[in-house]
């Protein structure tokens, strides 16, 4: 299986592409940071809806309530319920995009 190159993985893909394939819905946006409901749990009864946070510019999320956390590979891959690997494949074909791969190395 070849190796991908997460970190240009994370270069190429956003958050805000992750957050729209979710079809999340932002309850509130103060400037690159956007809030709403939590993709992983139910939303509290008396809540606002908005226990979820994502950074836009940094790629990276939060739910104060579960404490689920990350960047965008590890949120798809923890709604996925796939490995980070397989998120990443799914990722790529469901954006369009090509896979980063490492290069090979092959033995002297």
């Amino acid at each position: 299986m070849p190796g991908i190159d997460f970190r240009q993985l994370r270069s190429e893909i956003t958050m805000a592409e992750v957050l729209d394939l979710l079809g999340f819905a932002i309850v509130e946006r103060r400037g690159d940071q956007v809030r709403g409901p939590c993709p992983f749990h139910e939303p509290s009864p008396r809540g606002k809806h908005r226990s979820f946070s994502a950074n836009l510019r940094r790629h990276l999320f939060l739910c104060f309530k579960c404490r689920a956390g990350g960047n965008q590979l590890d949120l798809w891959a923890k709604l996925t319920n796939k490995a980070v690997h397989a998120a990443a494949l799914d990722l790529c074909a469901r954006l369009h995009k090509e896979v980063p791969y490492l290069p090979s190395r092959r033995p002297s």
